[in-house]
C-alpha cells in the first residue's frame, strides 16, 4: 500500500506523474479533483467509490468527484496516451509483449452502459455484468481499455443515447476492440515485439493474420480442436516423440518458477508476399502439467526465424501477468469499485484507476523480472507422418544424454 513506502519518494514520483498528465484537464478544479481521486485510489480506502474517496480527500460531499467522472470536460483518451508514454519511459523494453484479455464487472440493473447477462470469466459463470477488454505490457501495467457493447445495446440507439454512448459507436467484437488497441499501441511510444492472448482471440484466424500483417510476433492460446496445418492441433502434438518434451519455466509465480513440460514444432515457413523469401516461422506449441499430464494447453505462434522454444515459452507464460494486473488493479486501485452508469464515466474511472496502477508498477519496477531464461538452441527432427510435415524441437539435454549412454 502507498503508506508502506517512503513518503518523499512516493510523493515526488506521484507529483511528476500529475505534472505530465495535468494538461488533459483544462480547469484547475478538474486537475485538483483528479489528483484527489488518484490519491484516494492509491490510499487505504475500504471501497473506492466517490463517497469514500471524497471523505478520504477531505471533501464535504462526493459531488466534486462525481462531477469529474460525469460532467467535467477532460480527455480520457488523451490521458490514456499519457499513461502509455509514462509506461514506455519507465517500463518499456525493446522485446516487450502486449497482452490482451477481458474481465467482467458484475453490476445490477439494466442501465449501466454495456451491461447484460453474459459470461464473465471473473465470476466463472453467466452474470449480469459489463465486460472490459484490456491490454497490458510485460512491465505489468494496464495500458489500454475498451468497454464491450453487446448487440442488445448497439441495436437500440435510444438505450445507447440514454447511457451517453456516442452515435458512431457501433457493435464491435472483442477481437475487433483488441485490434484497435494494438493499432493504438503501435502508434504510441510503447515498444512491443510480441502479442499474446487467450483462445477467445487466438482461435480467430483473421486476428492472427492481422498480427502477421502488422509485423508482430505472437503466441496465442487455441482450443484443442484448432486446425494446425491440416490436422487438429491436439492430434498433431500427440505425435510428438518423448524427447521433444522439455521442462521449462513459464516465469516466476507466487510459489517459485512455474515449470511445465513443453513440446514445440515448426510448421512449414510461409514466403513473404512480394519477396518469396520467408522471414518468419509459424509454430505449434503444447504445455503439459507435470503433476496432471492429461492437462495440456495448446498454442499457435509466429516469430522470427531465429526465435527459440524458450522465447515462445517466455511469451506464453507472460499471459498470466494480465490476470495479476486485474487482481492488483481491483484490489489496490479500485478498478471495479466504480458507481457510474454512463459510457464516458466508465472510461474515465477505468483510466484513472489504470494510471494509479501504472504508478504502483513503476514504484515496484526493481522487484520484477529478477531472472532471465537461458535460450534453447533447437535440434530438429522431422515427423515421419507425411500429413504433418513439421520439425519437432528436441530437448538438447535429452538428446545429449541419449548419445552418451548408447
Amino acid at each position: 500500500m502507498i503508506h508502506d513506502a517512503p513518503t518523499n519518494a512516493w510523493d515526488l514520483e506521484l507529483e511528476e506523474l500529475f505534472l505530465r498528465t495535468g494538461a488533459r484537464f483544462a480547469r484547475v478544479e478538474s486537475r485538483r479533483r483528479m489528483r484527489d481521486y488518484v490519491r484516494g485510489l492509491l490510499g487505504p480506502v475500504g471501497r473506492k467509490n466517490s463517497w469514500q474517496l471524497a471523505e478520504y480527500a477531505g471533501h464535504v460531499s462526493p459531488h466534486g468527484l462525481q462531477h469529474l467522472l460525469a460532467h467535467s470536460r477532460w480527455d480520457a483518451d488523451g490521458l490514456r496516451d499519457d499513461l502509455q508514454a509514462y509506461v514506455a519511459e519507465q517500463l518499456g523494453t525493446p522485446d516487450g509483449a502486449l497482452i490482451l484479455d477481458d474481465t467482467g464487472f458484475v453490476k445490477k440493473g439494466t442501465t449501466s452502459a454495456g451491461v447484460q447477462r453474459q459470461h464473465s470469466g471473473t465470476a466463472g459463470r453467466t452474470e449480469n455484468c459489463q465486460i472490459g477488454v484490456f491490454a497490458t505490457t510485460r512491465g505489468h501495467a494496464l495500458v489500454d481499455r475498451e468497454l464491450y457493447l453487446p448487440k442488445s445495446w448497439t441495436d437500440d440507439r435510444e438505450r445507447c443515447r440514454a447511457a451517453r454512448i456516442p452515435d458512431e459507436r457501433n457493435f464491435a467484437t472483442k477481437g475487433e476492440l483488441a485490434r484497435d488497441m494494438i493499432l493504438r499501441t503501435l502508434a504510441s511510444l510503447l515498444p512491443i515485439a510480441w502479442v499474446t492472448a487467450d483462445s477467445a482471440y487466438g482461435q480467430d484466424s483473421h486476428f492472427r493474420r492481422f498480427l502477421e500483417d502488422a509485423g508482430l510476433s505472437y503466441v496465442v492460446a487455441v482450443p484443442k480442436s484448432q486446425q494446425a496445418n491440416g490436422p487438429r492441433i491436439d492430434h498433431l502434438l500427440a505425435q510428438a516423440p518423448p524427447e521433444a518434451w522439455q521442462r521449462l519455466s513459464a516465469g516466476p509465480g507466487a510459489k517459485g518458477e512455474r515449470l511445465y513440460d513443453w513440446a514445440a514444432a515448426r510448421l512449414p515457413a510461409v514466403p513473404e508476399p512480394g519477396t518469396g523469401e520467408p522471414t518468419r516461422q509459424r509454430w505449434v506449441l503444447a504445455r503439459r502439467s507435470i503433476s496432471r499430464p492429461d492437462e495440456i494447453a495448446y498454442y499457435l505462434a509466429c516469430a522470427s526465424l531465429d526465435a527459440t522454444v524458450a522465447d515462445l515459452v517466455r511469451v506464453a507464460g507472460c499471459r498470466w501477468k494480465i490476470e495479476e494486473c486485474f487482481q492488483s488493479a481491483k484490489n489496490e486501485c479500485g478498478l471495479d469499485q466504480y458507481e457510474v452508469r454512463r459510457y464516458a464515466g466508465w472510461h474515465r474511472h477505468i483510466t484513472l484507476a489504470m494510471l494509479a496502477h501504472a504508478f504502483l508498477a513503476v514504484m515496484a519496477v526493481q522487484e520484477r523480472e529478477k531472472g532471465v531464461l537461458r535460450p534453447t538452441h533447437p535440434t530438429s527432427w522431422t515427423s515421419h507422418q507425411p500429413k504433418s510435415v513439421v520439425c519437432w524441437q528436441l530437448n538438447p539435454a535429452t538428446v545429449l544424454h541419449a548419445a552418451t549412454t548408447c
